[in-house]
């Protein structure tokens, strides 16, 4: 019974997880009645009770639960003379007694018994039991509504006696609390199961050992020393993933998890290297058996390779994320995937595992809505990274270049493996092959924060500051180019890797304000814009919700113009796509230009306005 009603009123729903369960494999035990009913089946020769149950759906259930035993005896025993007898001996006050089995607790300890002594298949125990047993006529199987707090007196006095509570009127009418005496064989069993538990309060074991993590310099130096190398941050990733595996130490605690297009991600080669994981080993010769990237399937293999299921997927993601907990041994899962096939098909998986304080890489690969050119809404990501804001221990970044990417990955291994913090990271990756600067040292620190200036414009009149990030940085770099080659106006080129780490820490610094701690509010986002000026253009392939985070922290004075990819996907080439939601180059210069031409036309009426008040004070004068 859910809230409103039944959940199968005109069916069983123990019948409906019996069939479910047992044809997927699995022993089924079900708890249904209880103890009191023994005796009455007992001398059902006929089998009047059993056939009764199995004409009586849920809805009816419901309804005798809801009622007194009198009520039972007219509506459930009195439908045929072989019912009748069978409780011709029992009060009313007996009939009401006749629990289910989920409330007995001798038929739930023989349930599971039952499933302990079961070999070969899980078991799933299937216990019947009444929404709000033994409340009476006030709250049991009743369909009352979640303003209902407390009970009356009556009510009180009536549970007092139904669970045959050793209290007094005057403590029943305070709804005082019972306390079985210290050496009660209750108070006894509870303080050892407690003790053996590990104490009286939930606790998070944090006892896995820290897993040292190798050097950046050796797993990813092609990333950091790129020197305008072609490709695509997919690549990249991929690259670095099976220089992890090799490790000795921590290549064992990798798992790499996808659900489907390992080979879309460029993760064939990792078949040969580690093997997909399978318990019974491979059974039966792949179609690409004579090709060196075969898919490859073995007992020891590390890769999970889950089917067309991301939430089966993301839960084993989950599994090995939490290991450090449940099992004490640090796992380093990475899950590959879509990137809208993440925080909008399972996002609520995903706040659960946040919950649990996971640590682990999400991987959105072909992300944002401009990347995937013909797949129109189904693979087309324009808001996983709004999403991933609303998650606090969920650090979100969309690299642009192979060397951001690294230093990301390897932060947030040391992160959760050596310094042991509860967190986990969500990474967008592209599938365009680009272009990849090297990564000067003193840029790590900005890649981790949020942004860094990546490329610094010309030293000419007029100036605007732009903003790219993952997949539209290559249009924010051509539209520098077109800006200061056509128009006259330099181009300072930020590289933002996480607006929502820029506007965490701006939001942290503005309490400190508002709390007095210091006097302005001094974020990262503010110091690096604090020495540039002009106008600022953010183009980014997600929603313009996502750049607007940061809105709150631009310098007094400065205009802030944001370029997103609002709207519906649509199935076209990239070019077209970018056009259409105006992110390209051609709709970045044009807003730099229609915001530099503004604040000339500004300027101009300054200066004219300040000619004329001049020319008022000579007159006057």
């Amino acid at each position: 019974q859910r809230l409103d009603g039944p959940v199968r009123g005109n069916g069983r729903i123990v019948d409906e997880l019996e069939s479910l369960f047992a044809g997927a494999g699995w022993n089924v035990v079900k708890c249904l009645w209880g103890s009191e009913w023994d005796a009455l089946m007992a001398h059902d020769h006929g089998h009047a009770i059993t056939q009764a149950f199995a004409q009586t759906v849920d809805g009816e259930f419901q309804t005798l639960s809801a009622n007194d035993g009198a009520f039972n005896r007219r509506t459930f025993f009195n439908k045929t003379p072989a019912l009748q007898a069978l409780v011709a001996h029992l009060t009313d006050e007996q009939i009401d007694q006749l629990r289910r089995g989920g409330h007995d607790p001798v038929k739930i300890h023989a349930a599971f018994a039952k499933a302990a002594q079961h070999r070969g298949q899980p078991t799933v125990v299937l216990a019947k039991t009444m929404k709000g047993y033994g409340m009476g006529s006030v709250g049991q199987g009743r369909m009352t509504t979640h303003q209902q707090k407390k009970l009356d007196r009556d009510d009180l006095m009536a549970f007092r006696e139904r669970f045959q509570l050793p209290l007094t009127d005057a403590e029943v009418t305070q709804a005082a609390f019972f306390k079985p005496a210290a050496d009660s064989p209750e108070m006894r069993y509870l303080q050892a199961r407690r003790q053996a538990l590990g104490g009286y309060l939930p606790l998070r074991e944090r006892t896995a050992p820290p897993v040292a993590v190798p050097p950046l310099e050796s797993t990813a130096a092609f990333a950091l020393h790129a020197d305008g190398k072609a490709m695509s941050t997919t690549m990249a990733f991929v690259r670095q993933l099976g220089a992890l595996l090799k490790d000795s130490v921590l290549g064992p605690r990798v798992v790499p998890i996808v659900a489907d297009e390992a080979r879309t991600f460029g993760m064939a080669n990792l078949f040969r290297q580690v093997g997909i994981y399978a318990p019974f080993g491979q059974l039966y010769q792949p179609e690409d058996a004579e090709s060196m990237l075969f898919y490859k399937e073995e007992v020891s293999g590390q890769i999970l390779e889950e089917g067309i299921s991301e939430a089966g997927a993301l839960s084993s993601w989950t599994a090995a994320a939490t290991s450090y907990s449940t099992h004490g041994l640090a796992m380093l899962p990475f899950f590959i995937y879509y990137s809208m096939f993440g925080f909008q098909r399972v996002g609520d998986l995903i706040w659960a595992a946040a919950d649990q304080r996971a640590r682990g890489f999400l991987v959105g690969a072909t992300s944002g809505r401009t990347t995937l050119g013909g797949e129109g809404l189904q693979h087309q990501d324009g808001s996983s990274h709004l999403v991933a804001s609303t998650i606090p221990n969920c650090r979100a970044y969309d690299p642009a270049f192979a060397g951001e990417l690294a230093v990301i990955i390897d932060h947030g291994a040391r992160q959760m493996l050596e310094a042991q913090v509860d967190e986990f990271y969500y990474v967008t990756v592209t599938n365009e092959n680009v272009a990849n600067p090297s990564l000067p040292a003193d840029a790590h620190a900005g890649v981790l924060r949020g942004m860094y200036l990546l490329r610094p414009g010309p030293r000419l009149p007029r100036r605007v500051q732009l903003f790219g990030s993952g997949a539209i940085m290559g249009e924010v770099l051509q539209a520098a180019e077109i800006l200061e080659r056509e128009h006259g106006v330099a181009a300072d080129v930020w590289s933002i890797t996480s607006y929502t780490e820029l506007a965490r820490e701006g939001q942290a610094q503005e309490r400190l304000w508002r709390q007095g701690t210091q006097p302005t509010v001094d974020s990262w986002f503010g110091r690096q814009l604090a020495a540039s000026s002009g106008p600022i253009i953010a183009a980014t392939d997600y929603v313009r919700a996502l750049p607007e985070m940061v809105r709150a922290f631009v310098p007094d004075g400065r205009r802030f113009v944001t370029l997103g990819t609002d709207g519906f996907g649509r199935s076209d080439s990239r070019a077209a796509l970018r056009a259409h939601f105006e992110v390209n180059a051609q709709a970045i210069v044009q807003a730099s230009v229609r915001v530099v031409h503004e604040i000339i036309v500004h300027e101009a009426d300054d200066n004219r306005r300040r000619h004329d008040d001049d020319a008022l004070s000579m007159a006057s004068i």
